[in-house]
């Protein structure tokens, strides 16, 4: 079974993307576990090593790769540009609520999320979305251009 029912009802153009990674640096990272095999935890660590700005946001833990982890996007007390959602697709509306309180940039739902209505919602605000698609490997395909 697939991990999420809809599919994209748009695709972020490469240009979009290369300029979405290029221009923010700060990464709020929604749902970073703290288990180095999850796949949160080695995106974050990759985009840690390549100079981004990491805010992990998890209520489970004080601290994830030696930064201050927030219980939601809410408690975050510096700016956010980027939120990456590591959720199931259900809890994406309410992240999109705040990161669009927060003043947020971009969403950007990894690869296996898609929430179509949360898109639209963060779309209407002036925010950049991005869905179905890693930020790590597309950050590995912009390194090689």
């Amino acid at each position: 079974m697939s991990r999420f029912c809809e599919l994209p009802m748009f695709h972020t153009p490469d240009e979009k993307i290369r300029e979405i990674l290029t221009r923010h640096k700060t990464v709020a990272i929604v749902g970073l576990s703290g288990y180095p095999s999850r796949d949160s935890y080695k995106v974050a660590e990759y985009l840690k090593r390549q100079g981004y700005k990491i805010i992990p946001i998890n209520p489970r833990y004080r601290e994830l790769l030696g930064e201050r982890c927030y219980p939601s996007l809410l408690d975050v007390t510096e700016p956010v540009e980027i939120v990456d959602i590591f959720r199931k697709p259900q809890a994406v509306p309410q992240i999109v609520e705040q990161a669009i309180q927060k003043g947020a940039k971009v969403i950007w739902m990894q690869k296996g999320i898609v929430n179509n209505s949360a898109a639209e919602m963060a779309i209407k605000a002036g925010l950049d979305v991005v869905m179905d698609r890693c930020m790590m490997v597309e950050h590995m395909v912009l390194r090689k251009r």
